[in-house]
């Protein structure tokens, strides 16, 4: 993932130069066999579509290339939009030229009239594919002196220039620009099934899920209410967790709800208080895997951070994920909290609030290293099948925030 990442529109793309297409590359998706790379293609147009309508950025088509997306418009902030979208690398404004060298320079020349100040240096960054009779190296120099032609007192600097012109000389066509939008980068949002993402209203939780979206995964957030047993404003929090994903993922998003109080008041009455935590967990990847069963999902996310909490440390994980068959997915496990609220912070998921409780169920001395023994002696206290059963009945939507 680049370190400039966007997490946000900005009202317009820097730059002086006009567009008519945005470039837009991709890496991991080249790396596929053609069929698969094709679909990914189709689902990463797909989703650049959805995007450019939910930021009202008007366009008249998208063309596909080897290795490369064209979305034609004059709208240079579609490039900021693009790169919010996941299975992006880059994108860039530019504008379309023939495919000859007389044409291309004269196109940076007028660029290079607006971009480079007096006294400034500039460096051409040429490349060339298809058939041509002149290298990278000629249009390199050809453009380099168009430049220097019109823009008086201007120097070039190939090491650090003040400016740069960049040009892609395809087969029937080039294309100039000055600027590259970094992406999010991952596969297309969908490429790679459906995951049921364990949601709260914390901070953990739907940077998890994120990094499962950015890899291509839809999720579908689930959120355990603790009723009870938590802050009434965790529902709100979650919902608007749910609402900042949907941001990145430019596609419907399906949430849902369950009543979990009645399963806490279960475990704190029935099981030894060292195995609740790992319990709990155990129950919500029970209910999770029955809301994974109805909506044809392949897999459980989970916010877990190896040794967080008291439930996730390396032993109460083992014995908290015994027996499952579903795939259950950590994708914080190696982050620590700083991590996890930097990644926050910068995609967005960041609450305003946090929770005043995180779980009041939570014993004063949760026990660290569980055994699977000693968690199965605590379930068998308990009707796990009634439990699960009338917590997925009580399942419900989460409504987005207003």
């Amino acid at each position: 993932m680049s370190d400039k990442m966007p997490d946000m529109i900005s009202a317009e793309v820097s730059g002086v130069m006009p567009c008519d297409v945005i470039i837009v590359r991709y890496d991991e998706i080249a790396l596929k066999s053609p069929p698969v790379r094709g679909r990914f293609e189709k689902i990463l147009v797909n989703r650049i579509k959805t995007a450019l309508s939910w930021h009202d950025v008007p366009y008249s088509g998208i063309t596909r290339e080897w290795g490369r997306i064209f979305v034609h418009t004059d709208n240079t902030r579609g490039a900021d939009v693009i790169a919010r979208v996941f299975g992006t690398a880059s994108t860039s404004p530019a504008v379309t030229t023939s495919a000859t060298i007389d044409a291309v320079a004269e196109t940076a020349a007028q660029i290079g009239r607006d971009l480079v100040r007096d006294g400034e240096s500039f460096a051409i960054r040429a490349s060339r594919s298809g058939v041509h009779d002149f290298t990278s190296i000629d249009l390199g120099r050809v453009c380099g002196d168009a430049v220097s032609g019109c823009a008086p007192g201007s120097r070039v600097d190939l090491t650090n220039p003040d400016r740069e012109i960049f040009i892609d000389m395809r087969q029937n066509r080039a294309y100039v620009y000055t600027k590259r939008v970094a992406g999010v980068g991952g596969l297309p949002y969908g490429s790679q099934g459906k995951m049921i993402a364990l949601l709260s209203g914390g901070i953990d939780s739907p940077v998890a899920a994120w990094m499962m979206m950015k890899r291509g995964a839809e999720i579908v957030p689930l959120y355990c209410d603790l009723e009870e047993f938590g802050d009434p404003a965790s529902v709100k929090l979650a919902r608007e967790n749910v609402n900042r994903l949907k941001s990145w993922s430019y596609a419907d998003m399906k949430a849902y709800m369950v009543p979990y109080g009645s399963c806490l008041r279960a475990i704190r009455e029935h099981c030894n208080p060292r195995t609740t935590c790992v319990v709990c967990r155990r129950m919500m990847y029970r209910i999770g895997t029955a809301v994974a069963e109805r909506e044809n999902a392949c897999g459980i996310i989970t916010g877990s951070s190896l040794g967080q909490v008291a439930s996730q440390t390396a032993r109460n994980m083992f014995a908290e994920m015994h027996g499952f068959d579903v795939p259950i997915y950590h994708p914080l496990i190696g982050f620590d909290k700083r991590e996890i609220t930097e990644r926050a912070i910068k995609i967005g998921t960041f609450p305003q609030a946090s929770p005043a409780v995180e779980c009041m169920a939570v014993p004063d001395r949760p026990g660290t290293a569980v055994s699977r023994s000693l968690v199965e002696a605590s379930e068998k206290r308990l009707d796990v099948a009634g439990i699960v059963a009338d917590a997925v009945a009580g399942l419900r939507a989460l409504a987005p925030t207003g």
